[in-house]
Order: C-alpha cells, then sequence, then structure tokens
C-alpha cells in the first residue's frame, strides 16, 4: 500500500476518498491507483528528485498524480491552466519538469507549450480524459500499466507552486515541502496533516472549489487528506452546485475567497433556503480582504464557522481570526499561530512597537523557510535575515496582538483571490508600437475586490480611443493569461514619476479608492 493512504484504506477501504465532476473513488481504490501510478512513472524512468508539472482542473487524476509524487520522492509544479503556450512553457523549463500530466481541456495548449524551446526536455505527456495521441499518452492506460503492489523505497515529495514576480517571469517557490533532505519518509505528511486537522475539525469531507493550482486550494484539500479527510470537489466553480456538495456528502469544511462569498450571498433566495448545511463545521477564508458587508452575510446564514486567514504562498498560514473575533475587531486578520512570529520594521530598518505601521516581516519558530527556485537575488531581496522574509505587505500590530493591514508595499492586485503582477502586463502593453507608456493598477470590483485596469500614454500622433482600446485589448489576449488582461483602460498625456523615473502608483489609484474604507 502506498504509505499515505495506507491506514485509510486498510480501516475505511469501502468508504470514499475523492469525488469530482465524473466519478467517485473509495480509499482502496484511491491507494491502488497510487501504487499504480507510481510504479508506471518508475517504469517510465521517473523517481525519486524528479519534477512533474501538472495543467489538469480540478479531478481525481489530479489528487492521484500529486498523491503518487507524494509517495516517490517527486516535485510536482501545479500549473495555472488559465496560462497561455509561452507561459507555460517557461514553468515546464525552468522547473526542470520531466513529464506534464494534462487534461483533454488544455492538452491543445500543453502540446503547443511543449513545442517551444523554452520547455526544456520534457520527454512524457500525459492526458486525462482523451485518447493517446502525439506526444501524449491517455492518464488511465498509463496507469493501468503500473503493478498494484506496494512499491519500494518510497519517500517524501511534495509541491512548488510558482508565484508570479513584480518583474520578469514568474518565479518557484521552493519551500520546506519541496526542499526535504534526500531520505526523508513519506509519514512525515502525516505529522504535517495532523497539525491541519487540529485546525479544520477534520477528519471529515472537505469541499474543494477552487482550482488545485493555487496554493491555499491544494493546502486545505490535500493535507485534510493526510489526517483521513475525503475530498469532493467541482472543476468551475457554480454557488448552488457548492450547496448540492455540501449537503449531498455531508461536507465538514470548506475554503472560500471573498468573490465565491459574494457569490454564494447572491444566491436567489429561494435556492438558499433549500440549503440545509448543519453538517459545516469550519469555513475558511483568505487570499484577499473581503468585504465587510459580504462576511457579515454570510455569517448570519451559516452561523459562526467563518474563520479568516492571512498567508501567502511563501508563508503558509500565519494568523487566524474566528467569526467571534471578527466581529468584535472587524478589519483585523487575526493573532499569529502560535509557530510564527510576525515583526514589523519600519523604513530604517528598527523594529516596531505596538500600533506602529511599517513592513512585515515573518518567521516560522519551527524553522521552515522558502527560496525562489532559480532566484538567488530575489531570495535574498524578501529577506531580512536567514529564516526572516516578508510578502511586501505593510501593517501593524495592535497592544493585543492582533495584525492590521494598510496597504502591500509591492503593487500586486489581487483579484477573486487570485495574484495579479503589473510588471508582466505592463511589459506586454510597453511593447506595442502604439504606446509611449503605461502603468498597470488595481481598481475597486464589488465581486471581485479588485480589477486590472491599464493607463495608457499614447504614441505622438495616436488617439487615445474605443479604436486603441480595441486594438490594445485584443493585442493582451494574445499574449496573457485572461484573468491578467486589463478590464479597462485609461488614457493619460503622462505618468506622475520619481526624479529617479519610477511611476508613483499611490497617485494613480487614489483617485479610484476615494471615499472607501479600505485601499487594497
Amino acid at each position: 500500500m502506498s504509505v499515505l493512504m495506507s491506514p485509510f484504506a486498510a480501516e475505511r477501504g469501502s468508504e470514499l476518498a475523492l469525488a469530482d465532476d465524473v466519478g467517485e473513488l473509495t480509499f482502496a481504490e484511491l491507494d491502488r491507483r497510487i501504487n499504480q501510478m507510481i510504479h508506471a512513472m518508475r517504469d517510465a524512468g521517473l523517481g525519486a528528485g524528479d519534477t512533474i508539472a501538472v495543467v489538469a482542473g480540478n479531478s481525481n487524476e489530479w489528487f492521484i498524480t500529486a498523491l503518487a509524487c507524494a509517495n516517490a520522492g517527486i516535485t510536482f509544479v501545479p500549473v495555472n491552466w488559465h496560462l497561455v503556450a509561452p507561459e507555460i512553457a517557461y514553468i515546464l523549463g525552468d522547473s526542470g519538469a520531466r513529464a506534464v500530466v494534462t487534461d483533454h481541456r488544455f492538452v491543445d495548449t500543453v502540446g503547443a507549450a511543449l513545442e517551444d524551446p523554452q520547455a526544456g526536455a520534457v520527454t512524457l505527456g500525459i492526458v486525462a480524459g482523451a485518447p493517446t495521441a502525439g506526444r501524449f499518452v491517455n492518464f488511465d492506460d498509463f496507469v493501468d500499466g503500473g503493478s498494484p503492489d506496494e512499491p519500494a523505497d518510497q519517500a517524501f515529495g511534495g509541491p512548488m507552486f510558482y508565484t508570479s514576480g513584480t518583474t520578469g517571469n514568474p518565479k518557484g517557490v521552493r519551500g520546506s515541502l519541496s526542499s526535504m533532505p534526500e531520505g526523508t519518509g513519506p509519514e512525515l505528511w502525516h505529522l504535517i496533516g495532523a497539525g491541519f486537522a487540529d485546525m479544520m475539525r477534520v477528519p471529515g469531507v472537505t469541499v474543494l472549489c477552487g482550482p488545485f493550482y493555487h496554493s491555499a486550494q491544494w493546502a486545505f484539500s490535500f493535507l485534510p487528506m493526510m489526517a483521513g479527510s475525503s475530498t469532493v470537489m467541482q472543476h468551475k466553480y457554480d454557488s448552488a452546485g457548492v450547496l448540492d456538495l455540501i449537503d449531498r456528502y455531508s461536507a465538514t469544511n470548506i475554503h472560500l475567497v471573498p468573490t465565491q462569498m459574494k457569490r454564494l450571498i447572491d444566491l436567489p433566495d429561494e435556492v438558499k433556503a433549500g440549503f440545509d448545511g448543519s453538517s459545516l463545521e469550519m469555513v475558511l477564508h483568505g487570499a484577499a480582504p473581503c468585504p465587510p458587508a459580504v462576511k457579515r452575510s454570510l455569517i448570519e446564514w451559516w452561523g459562526p464557522k467563518i474563520t479568516e486567514y492571512y498567508g501567502s504562498t511563501e508563508a503558509s498560514v500565519i494568523t487566524l481570526i474566528n467569526s467571534e473575533e471578527w466581529l468584535a475587531k472587524g478589519g483585523s486578520v487575526g493573532k499569529a499561530l502560535p509557530n510564527m512570529e510576525i515583526i514589523v520594521v519600519d523604513n530604517d530598518g528598527q523594529r516596531c512597537g505596538p500600533n506602529a505601521e511599517g513592513t512585515l516581516y515573518f518567521r516560522s519558530l519551527m524553522g521552515m523557510d522558502f527560496e525562489y527556485h532559480n532566484a538567488p537575488s530575489k531570495t535574498a531581496e524578501a529577506h531580512l535575515e536567514p529564516g526572516v522574509y516578508t510578502t511586501g505587505d505593510v501593517g501593524y500590530l495592535d497592544d493585543e496582538g492582533y495584525l492590521w493591514l494598510s496597504d502591500r508595499k509591492i503593487d500586486m492586485i489581487i483579484s477573486g483571490g487570485v495574484n495579479i503582477y503589473p510588471a508582466e502586463i505592463e511589459g506586454v502593453l510597453g511593447g506595442h508600437p502604439l504606446v509611449a507608456d503605461v502603468a498597470v493598477i488595481g481598481v475597486p470590483n464589488e465581486e471581485f475586490g479588485e480589477e486590472v485596469k491599464a493607463i495608457v500614454v499614447p504614441n505622438d500622433g495616436v488617439a487615445g480611443d474605443d479604436e486603441l482600446i480595441g486594438i490594445l485589448a485584443a493585442h493582451c489576449r494574445e499574449n496573457l493569461a485572461g484573468f491578467k488582461c486589463p478590464r479597462s483602460f485609461d488614457f493619460a498625456d503622462e505618468l506622475p514619476r520619481t526624479g529617479t523615473g519610477k511611476v508613483q502608483k499611490r497617485k494613480l489609484r487614489e483617485p479610484y479608492w476615494e471615499g472607501r474604507e479600505r485601499s487594497i
């Protein structure tokens, strides 16, 4: 048996382990598929120390792949399936992936990425839900070729998530889970899962309704499974479908982002009236600031089960605040977890006391740290000292130790819980022959929190009109994933810059956020 699923397969083999839009797997069936996947990968020349990329929607096949890698010492790289072929090709090459797993929805884009020289030396393509063709072998055929016997020499394998930088290409975050010493056994995953079990009140049934390529969605579904939870999922978010999953499977926990929370609140009254929800014990939300009215409405509907967290791909979960605390101190993101230290540093590099604002740095008291893959200078920039790092946020700790966020020091936009970095968009637009200068900012959006706006200085003799907007919008769609493309364009004669030439984005953002309680 696979080390990670063996206790559950032995004790609860006939119980549900996974359910996606297509079918279900018991713990015994899942354990068998993991064993077969490990053997099939080894038969294909893939083993401990190798890297596999996955460009696929939420599915049982995704979990089989991740669990097989976690038992086989293989690093798995979740790739955002909204990306276009050149973006995927870069990640394949930079991560050193030797194989890529995808599904029928994205096989054409991944196939195009594999033709790009950036993709490196990918030797194996596996596709779920489509027949063997070209560079791809069918997932079920590939797994069926592996032995169901317990694999020998199982080893710890973990994820490496890619997060876009404020400059240049995306960077792989190589944290402790993707940098374990050689010889570490997969059993360590059970200890990690036990920590999440305490926080999430599992084992139980987890609903996954956001993309598994996102570090939070992965953590709040994969890690509960390490403690024996089942996971039921949908590929495309649907609010009414989420309510159905909760009631149909008696789900106990779910992770949401503010956009999903608002869509739940906006459901018709008759749909909401048909929801029981009594099985739910924990509702986690994070990834972006949630409008207070939305959060209050969800607490009124679902009860005080809503717990907010603050964290990042690099730092994992840093703070938590439950419903009662939030209602008393609305606006705070909570107190640091027992294993985390929050350090506030002012512009002179001095550590701040309570209620003094500064850049937020974090230290894991368990010694966990991270580095950016193939980017030592970016790693150094994020660290104040070894083990003390920042995600670029600004805030303060109050007298009781509650953390309050003030602003983002970097220019990141968070739209629907997804991080979007302006530099990449500015690079695409700035290279267009009709554009003299450009800045990309986040502006308010009632549903998504923020949306992307491009402020463009047209070249001499070029009119800033609807025709130019159409040209630039089409240019973005050809070169960027859809969620990165500006939702609106404004034109200016010039951009405000400092004496050193840096765009003063705060000045650009202020008119759009005027009169609002928040600036992010």
